[in-house]
């Protein structure tokens, strides 16, 4: 790959049980799985380790399937918060050899190494080095996707470093040919189920087959095919299964401006009483008007939507408003979500609820109301805001919230779902 850059995906092998096996080393020749309680032994499976996919255990599936393939299964509740110090911990020693780091998910990032070959070696040299030091600095294996654009580094890590055994593989331009396009067309990226059976019904039954096909004749056969306009959709196919991919590794793509913040919560049980669901509503606000704080924005557009508990038979709706001013004060951003909820919401069991803004702008300009103490409000709020950083989401609370509809203590302990 002389001349062109050099990115690499670096992927964490079945990282949240690896982190816990590097916690405990008596663990080491056992299956291990995380999942959502073991005391309950119920949940779904996050992760597996090698050991524990060679019994058939596989990720998603509930962990009484699990045990029933491996009664012997090490079980070991989810510490979200933990893995993600060990993920920042790994990024670090990713940027000891580049500067331009980009994270993907928890276990997955990008490394631009083109201005790193003169210091550390080949590309090959290079990831081999960060395997070891990843390695003996945390515990967690890691295999590596070579190549010269993001989407194709990530298909060589997918595709083959992953089934390595020295766990990297390049994927080099002029061998594109040869080996991306000969795979069946589910492997390539961003194809799931569904689009398989599109793309097979259409005659692309390996990446080639797409890769050949003229761009505009591709898009002409989608269009015929979804009876839409999706020109856009079939242009992204056809790149990626080229292997066009221009986008650089940034460590700033997930600091951009937002264009919406929201929060969304599964309830543990069906709600029923308007009152309960408007607890929920207003512990979102809450959530969400204090990121619109920290990140210093105010939202002209408040958002509400639920959702029912059968997904053969969906319910719910997802509505949105106008706010007669920009704010990020949470009884505002409450006020018209709550309204908004009552004036859409047919009476249907909820299951769950979601809040989010959009609209948004800095907070340094603001309309002022002859009527409102909105600065008092304001002051309020931030102190509050620096309570919870410093202490924690419970040390000041709503009332309502320590009611049993109120959900944002359980919250408080969880990270995306799962406890930290």
């Amino acid at each position: 790959m002389s001349g062109a850059r050099v990115i690499a995906l670096a992927d964490c092998q079945s990282f949240y049980a690896s982190v816990e096996k590097a916690d405990h080393p008596e663990y080491a020749d056992r299956p291990v799985v995380v999942a959502g309680d073991p005391e309950r032994r119920s949940g779904i499976i996050l992760a597996a380790c090698p050991i524990a996919k060679r019994y058939g255990v596989t990720t998603a599936e509930s962990l009484r399937e699990a045990l029933a393939k491996c009664p012997e299964l090490v079980v070991i509740k989810p510490r979200m918060q933990h893995y993600i110090d060990v993920s920042m911990q790994i990024t670090e020693i990713y940027r000891s050899f580049s500067d331009l780091v980009e994270p993907y998910s928890i276990d997955e990032q990008f490394i631009d190494l083109t201005a790193s070959l003169k210091l550390f070696g080949t590309p090959r040299e290079i990831a081999r080095t960060i395997q070891e030091k990843v390695r003996s600095e945390t515990g967690i294996y890691t295999r590596v996707g070579l190549s010269d654009s993001k989407v194709t580094a990530k298909m060589a890590c997918d595709l083959w470093a992953k089934k390595n055994d020295d766990g990297i593989f390049e994927l080099k331009r002029e061998e594109i040919p040869s080996t991306l396009w000969e795979q069946p067309i589910q492997k390539l990226f961003m194809v799931g189920n569904r689009m398989t059976s599109h793309f097979t019904s259409m005659g692309f039954t390996t990446v080639g087959d797409l890769a050949r096909t003229p761009l505009e004749t591709l898009k002409l056969r989608m269009r015929q095919k979804f009876r839409r306009n999706c020109d856009i959709d079939a242009e992204l196919y056809w790149r990626i299964a080229n292997g066009i991919d221009n986008s650089p590794v940034s460590p700033y793509t997930h600091e951009e401006a937002p264009k919406s913040i929201g929060h969304q919560m599964t309830l543990p049980r069906d709600y029923r009483a308007l009152e309960d669901i408007k607890i929920i509503i207003l512990e979102l606000s809450e959530l969400v008007c204090q990121r619109c704080r920290s990140k210093g924005y105010m939202a002209s557009v408040v958002s509400v939507g639920c959702q029912g508990a059968d997904f053969d038979r969906p319910t719910g709706f997802y509505r949105q408003m106008t706010m007669p001013d920009p704010t990020n004060a949470t009884n505002h951003v409450y006020h018209w979500a709550a309204k908004l909820f009552e004036r859409h919401w047919n009476g249907d069991p909820v299951r769950k609820v979601g809040v989010s803004v959009t609209g948004l702008e800095k907070e340094g300009e603001y309309q002022l109301s002859l009527f409102e103490e909105r600065d008092r409000l304001r002051e309020l709020e931030r102190a509050t805001d620096s309570l919870k950083r410093k202490y924690g989401d419970t040390v000041i609370m709503r009332a309502v919230s320590a009611t049993a509809a109120g959900q944002a203590r359980d919250r408080a302990g969880k990270i995306g779902g799962h406890y930290k």
